[in-house]
């Protein structure tokens, strides 16, 4: 079974007040806000945000860390991408993970990206399940779930 996100994730508070597009609740006070194949570079993992993104990112940041993700997985084997800004600079990543590494002792890159964002894994897998990423299997499910048909930065 395929797994595919591609978001947003910061305190909810912090994507509550941006006012564009759909934002979901995750656990432990955070959110996330999916991205749709529209709003993605052209290159699929050669660019992992929309051209001109990351300065928006970066000044989202400027009060709260604010993470972008990007995973896609089949049969258990894939990928991962993770950055994350606060006060408008990037203080993680980016950081890549290819379906042919190995995990590293730290996490996924989504892992420790809510690592850095304040998720705690206490109880739980890791800071993925913890945040309650397994939720849906799809970013479009995230859009549906949000109660909206497209979101934009």
């Amino acid at each position: 079974m395929a797994y595919v996100l591609r978001a947003v994730i910061a305190p909810g508070r912090a994507l509550q007040q941006r006012g564009h597009g759909v934002v979901v609740d995750l656990e432990q006070g955070f959110a996330l806000m999916p991205m749709t194949s529209a709003q993605q570079a052209d290159e699929p993992y050669g660019e992992f945000l929309p051209r001109g993104f990351e300065a928006t990112l970066a000044e989202w940041s400027a009060e709260d860390p604010i993470a972008y993700v990007e995973a896609e997985y089949w049969a258990g084997t894939g990928l991962q991408y993770a950055t994350v800004w606060h006060r408008g600079e990037v203080v993680f990543g980016p950081l890549f993970k290819d379906e042919d590494e190995p995990l590293p002792a730290e996490g996924s890159p989504i892992s420790q990206a809510l690592r850095r964002l304040g998720v705690s894994a206490l109880g739980h897998y890791d800071e993925f399940d913890a945040a309650g990423l397994g939720r849906h299997r799809g970013t479009e499910d995230w859009i549906t779930a949000g109660g909206a048909s497209t979101p934009s930065p």
